[in-house]
């Protein structure tokens, strides 16, 4: 990639909660004027870009709205250059619509202004009007520059897009980039690296991010993120080793990425010892980060320790060390913390929930269960989930209730999946129950019934256990002619030098 310049912060990457820029890059723009809270003097065209300017600097851009009234009234035909900071403008304020009529309008529509309306559709999540955009700008003559190469990117990678696209857009762009000779800068490397890396294309991303002069923290955290997701620990451990300036959200992509299995979860505790040694440890998300990663390597002690160490706790604080006593078997503790939770007026969310069901349901509490489900809609106006009515359904089958498992399944006002049935046929399972089993199983293969293996095998076990023999090379039987393959089993072993 040729000349590549300094690297500098980029925005391009969710992995990091920093704000997306309407700005591009090399923009320069009048002075800050004083004072334009009064329309007493005439605007002239010399003053009116100075005066818009103020405004799209200024905290509060639609007091600015003013002066777009006042060239309406008065006939006058703003010129290319401030009818794009009439479009910027509206930007600012949230006014899509009417910036894509100030778009629409332009005497000449010049790259500056593709940019900004672009950057304006994409950050309001409109990804297939950003991409017609673009190719209208191509078509019109114009050269994309580096950051319409960023924000194409950026759509590319952007989760709340419905829109096909091809599955190799990030490779295209950076074909284009090459091919017209495009200066890449920190924001285009990064979003680069960002693509490639969500694409699933980690060595891809590591060509770009080895060819930057100077790695910044926000590629140093997307490419650790993509690494650990793919289970590369080493490489990702390499590069946070040679982040030099870490921040954060490196430290939390360290954490996360350790958490993801039980074999890395122990190495976090190196982490956990450099964040001691730095401002960073008081930190609400890493403070999170770290209890989830203790309570998934089961050292649920420590997971409490630094709990309470925290000053400031969120309710995915609350959620972490609720659901860490949940599946490291403390299903009464969990219930004491939800208690503790609610009583301190955090809100629980809808994993919390799940926590506070799962723990009544491996601890017995059939009525403590049933009145936590019932106040998501009544107290948090929660519209309960179909994980939820799975964990109600083990939650009553647990217990032996099973009729009422069922009933509370026939009631229930959508119609359940198949995680449903399968927490009603895994507590057949449990209690023997051939025929509720028949039932559950049938409803699960009507859904899905090759995507369920656990189902044909829970089923099986159900009538193995029962003596129902025949019953049982019939359901294998079936099994084969349908293609299905029961999941290959793998246990973890402890040693002293690791699992």
């Amino acid at each position: 990639m040729p000349n590549l310049s300094r690297i500098r912060s980029s925005v391009f990457s969710s992995t990091h909660n920093r704000h997306y820029t309407l700005v591009p890059p090399n923009q320069t723009f009048p002075p800050k004027l004083q004072n334009y809270d009064s329309l007493s003097n005439p605007l002239t065209a010399t003053s009116l870009p100075s005066a818009l300017q103020h405004y799209i600097n200024s905290d509060t851009p639609f007091h600015g709205l003013k002066i777009h009234a006042h060239i309406t009234k008065t006939g006058v035909k703003p010129n290319t250059n401030i009818s794009i900071k009439l479009l910027i403008l509206h930007l600012k304020c949230g006014a899509l619509k009417y910036a894509g009529q100030m778009f629409d309008e332009l005497p000449q529509r010049t790259l500056s202004a593709y940019n900004y309306i672009i950057a304006g559709y994409l950050k309001n999540g409109q990804v297939e009007e950003s991409l017609s955009l673009v190719r209208k700008l191509v078509s019109s003559g114009e050269r994309p520059d580096g950051y319409t190469f960023s924000m194409i990117l950026k759509a590319s990678t952007c989760c709340r897009s419905n829109v096909p696209l091809p599955w190799n857009l990030g490779r295209m762009v950076h074909a284009q980039i090459l091919k017209c000779d495009v200066k890449a800068d920190d924001v285009l490397c990064t979003a680069l690296v960002d693509s490639y890396v969500k694409g699933g294309k980690t060595s891809y991303a590591r060509i770009v991010f080895d060819m930057m002069l100077e790695k910044n923290v926000i590629c140093s955290t997307s490419m650790i993120s993509g690494y650990m997701s793919q289970g590369f620990v080493e490489d990702a451990e390499e590069i946070f080793r040679k982040t030099v300036e870490k921040d954060i959200v490196v430290y939390n992509a360290m954490i996360e990425g350790y958490s993801i299995s039980i074999e890395t979860a122990r190495k976090a505790l190196e982490v956990h010892c450099q964040l001691i040694k730095n401002v960073f440890f008081e930190d609400v998300k890493l403070g999170s980060a770290l209890v989830d990663m203790y309570a998934k390597c089961g050292k649920i002690d420590d997971a409490r320790r630094v709990f309470d160490h925290m000053q400031q706790k969120n309710v995915f604080t609350w959620t972490s060390m609720i659901d860490g006593y949940g599946k490291n078997g403390n299903p009464n503790q969990a219930l004491e913390l939800f208690c503790m939770m609610q009583e301190c007026c955090v809100q629980p969310n809808y994993v919390t929930f799940l926590g506070a069901l799962s723990a009544c349901g491996h601890a017995g509490l059939v009525a403590k269960g049933r009145e936590i489900f019932e106040s998501m809609e009544r107290d948090y106006s929660m519209k309960p989930k179909m994980e939820h009515y799975a964990c109600m359904v083990d939650l009553l089958g647990r217990a032996g209730s099973l009729e009422q498992a069922l009933k509370f399944v026939l009631e229930m006002p959508e119609k359940p999946n198949s995680d449903v049935w399968a927490a009603l046929l895994s507590s057949c399972r449990l209690h023997d129950d051939v025929e509720m089993a028949n039932i559950a199983a049938n409803e699960i293969f009507k859904l899905n019934a090759n995507d369920r293996p656990g189902a044909y095998v829970a089923l099986s076990n159900t009538l193995a256990a029962a003596g129902k023999w025949d019953s049982v090379t019939e359901l294998r039987e079936k099994m084969n002619l349908r293609g299905v393959l029961k999941d290959t089993g793998c246990s973890w072993v402890g040693t002293e030098s690791g699992l």
